[in-house]
């Protein structure tokens, strides 16, 4: 573990592994710490993963001020860890929540973004719509699982306003390939890594501006990777593919049979997509 200082002081942790190029990773949540994405598959085979931990997060220290969890404020703490870095150009990937900062970044510093790659990336950023039909429809390829039945009556639920605690937790079985053990295990630990508190400031008022940020997007000169599970209820297939028009320069991968967390699901798959775009 590193730390490095931000604008405001506040300490900020990463945590490197692996040899080659560098990859700065910007783990998902929102708000979690970086440690749940591990080595992405094997990508530590290849690349030298930097993952960041946000502020107040596994070892990132809480800021004096709790309003600069918002979303497009951290754009200048992963601005600040390019900086110390040494890095002219970065590679940047992003999983989940975590893509919504990725994005405001490379709108705002697109000539520091040498590759962008948004792995099962959440949509508020860029104000795309995931309507409940596409979750419904998605969920539906799960039909033959055991656990199909429950988890489908909570997702629509969910989709249609009338969520509870219980119905979150029985969709959970949707964002794994395979819910077993090790995939509850998974969760839990994810859960406990998160700081919610900061997760709702995250996304508060003021932190989007989708229009401004879409047409930013629209110059990004760098080419970009869209990488969606073929089963993800969170970030179906068809919205990714509508992401990824927002750039000049993008492809779209749908990993077969995965989730939410495509390197969990199918390692060789996901890193084999990683290195045909990256070209390591």
């Amino acid at each position: 573990m590193i730390t490095f200082s931000a604008h405001d002081g506040t300490r900020l942790a990463y945590h490197e592994s692996g040899d080659g190029p560098p990859l700065v990773c910007l783990p998902g949540g929102p708000m979690q710490s970086a440690a749940y994405l591990g080595d992405l598959g094997g990508l530590t085979s290849r690349h030298r993963l930097i993952g960041a931990d946000p502020r107040g997060t596994g070892e990132s220290a809480i800021p004096p001020d709790t309003s600069s969890y918002r979303c497009d404020l951290l754009v200048d703490d992963v601005e600040a860890l390019r900086q110390h870095l040494g890095l002219d150009r970065m590679d940047l990937l992003a999983h989940s929540g975590g893509a919504n900062l990725a994005v405001l970044y490379a709108a705002r510093h697109p000539d520091r973004v040498a590759r962008l790659l948004l792995i099962t990336p959440s949509v508020y950023a860029v104000g795309l719509e995931i309507t409940p039909e596409d979750r419904l429809a998605t969920a539906r390829l799960r039909r033959d699982e055991p656990w199909f039945a429950t988890a489908f009556e909570a997702l629509e639920a969910v989709t249609a306003g009338r969520a509870t605690a219980d119905s979150w937790n029985a969709v959970a079985p949707f964002w794994h390939s395979r819910w077993d053990e090790a995939a509850r295990a998974f969760d839990e630990a994810g859960e406990r890594a998160k700081n919610h508190e900061a997760a709702a400031v995250y996304t508060a008022e003021g932190a989007f501006s989708p229009d401004a940020t879409r047409a930013a997007l629209a110059a990004v000169a760098s080419p970009v990777l869209l990488l969606a599970g073929e089963t993800d209820v969170a970030a179906p297939p068809r919205v990714m593919r509508e992401f990824a028009e927002l750039f000049p320069k993008s492809e779209i991968a749908v990993q077969p049979g995965a989730g939410h967390f495509p390197w969990r699901d199918d390692a060789t798959r996901f890193v084999g997509i990683v290195k045909a775009f990256t070209g390591r």
